[in-house]
């Protein structure tokens, strides 16, 4: 069971979420909050794998919380999704540096939210299709050369194939379809590229792969 938390200062737009996340079997919404404050204290208390923040809120926007979230050993495990009518880039880039695993628009479809769930909980990003890969194209723009390249310095070969295809948003199944391997394999590479380079997800993959120089905006996948 994948255990969601809504935080939204509008109380139609929360009971509208957990209506449509509650009718899954495999998700429950276990918390909600209507600001970053109150959504801090219920994570403290109650395990969430999942947290669905609003950037707009009092006691807390959700791009501070979201920077808590990520700073708290005891919080690590939650998977921020931001949920946003991305009027400013510089939001999206924020985000991405504090640990969001993903980002949705509100007017969103009801499928799309879901799916957005289950990714996240899988410890993959919500990176493609659509708006956020060039969302984060556009965050991204801005980072590269901010970190020395010698930082991918700890990956082989084949590891700096694998985040090049992560930064472009592939997923594990599509990374494995597109350099021959199982899925498993493609996971594993995944996770040690995380290990090695410090990484809290997938998101922050693309951060480091932007930044080192080794993804460049305008790429074709």
């Amino acid at each position: 069971m994948i255990r969601v938390a809504l935080a939204d200062d509008h109380q139609l737009v929360r009971a509208g979420f957990r209506a449509l996340l509650d009718s899954e079997p495999d998700i429950q919404v276990v918390a909600e909050a209507s600001g970053g404050e109150a959504l801090l204290r219920v994570l403290r208390t109650t395990p969430v794998d999942v947290a669905l923040l609003d950037i707009r809120m009092p006691d807390g926007d959700g791009l501070w919380t979201t920077e808590q979230i990520a700073a708290d050993p005891m919080l690590r495990s939650v998977k921020v999704v931001i949920v946003t009518t991305f009027e400013l880039d510089e939001y999206v880039a924020r985000a991405i540096r504090a640990g969001a695993s993903g980002f949705l628009v509100k007017d969103t479809e009801p499928v799309d939210l879901i799916r957005a769930v289950r990714v996240v909980a899988e410890g993959e990003a919500l990176l493609s299709p659509g708006v956020t890969r060039r969302l984060l194209e556009r965050a991204a723009a801005g980072m590269k050369d901010a970190v020395d390249p010698s930082t991918l310095a700890a990956l082989t070969e084949r590891e700096v194939e694998v985040l090049r295809l992560v930064a472009q948003g592939l997923t594990n199944d599509e990374i494995a379809a597109r350099l021959f391997l199982s899925p498993l394999t493609a996971k594993t590479h995944v996770s040690r590229i995380m290990q090695k380079l410090h990484a809290r997800d997938r998101v922050q993959l693309v951060v480091l792969a932007y930044e080192s120089g080794l993804a460049t905006p305008g790429w074709q996948q």
